[in-house]
């Protein structure tokens, strides 16, 4: 949702521990996709809405594993929680129903029907990973690859290296969103322009790609999305209504 003076007054989060726990309205909505608990084994000790809490934490402040406050289950049984729901792709299970969420309150189909990909290449730090330049940018790092909606909210993301082009990179990316069955209409710039994309998003799905040019009275930083909808842009615009998305 955007910020308007009802969702100012509701992000500000001041009847909370911390501006990155959940409301309880917020838990209710995610806490339904969360996996009960194992049949054998001891019985679950930990409670899985501290561990999202935890996990938002690190996302908003960008602090370490062992700098969590300890108010927070140790960090040790997050950290484990989050591999394994990275690893069984909970994460875009929770998105996928934010965003149906967040449509619904907008008034919109649960479903898009068009989108806007785009992409943003950041430095990284030393450690290992994936890695590459990006000769446009001049930027050494890796490269985020998103597809939005007209809305603003994110409906699919891969990360790769910086050196990959746009038109490249496109086609992982568009594999991620084929769970929204009617988003087949992409908003891209110029980058994404030629026959090579075009002939490979026809072996993943029947995806129609409408390159949106520069005006001169809507200017993004490299191209204009003034008439796609309030909220789309052709830049990363990751809106998550409950709660915050994680990086």
């Amino acid at each position: 949702m955007g910020w308007t003076d009802f969702t100012r007054r509701q992000y500000a989060r001041r009847a909370v521990r911390y501006a990155s726990d959940l409301t309880d309205r917020e838990w209710g909505l995610i806490s339904p996709c969360l996996p009960g608990p194992r049949r054998l084994g001891r019985p679950r000790s930990t409670d899985l809405r501290e561990v999202v809490n935890a996990l938002l934490y690190i996302a908003t402040t960008g602090c370490q594993w062992r700098m969590m406050p300890r108010d927070f289950p140790p960090f040790t049984t997050v950290r484990s929680y989050f591999y394994e729901w990275r690893a069984t792709g909970l994460w875009g299970r929770i998105n996928h129903h934010l965003v149906m969420e967040a449509r619904d309150l907008e008034g919109r189909e649960a479903s898009p029907s068009a989108g806007v990909i785009d992409s943003q290449s950041v430095k990284i730090t030393e450690r290992g990973g994936i890695s590459g330049y990006d000769a446009g940018k001049k930027i050494k790092g890796r490269k985020r690859h998103s597809v939005v909606d007209t809305l603003g909210l994110m409906v699919g993301l891969i990360v790769h290296s910086a050196d990959i082009q746009d038109r490249d990179g496109a086609p992982a990316v568009l594999k991620t969103i084929r769970r929204w069955p009617w988003l087949r209409h992409i908003f891209a710039d110029g980058v994404y322009a030629g026959p090579k994309l075009k002939g490979a998003l026809q072996k993943i799905a029947a995806f129609t790609l409408q390159i949106v040019k520069r005006t001169d009275k809507a200017k993004g930083p490299r191209g204009s999305a003034a008439s796609l909808g309030r909220g789309a842009h052709l830049r990363m615009t990751w809106q998550m209504p409950y709660p915050a998305a994680l990086k």
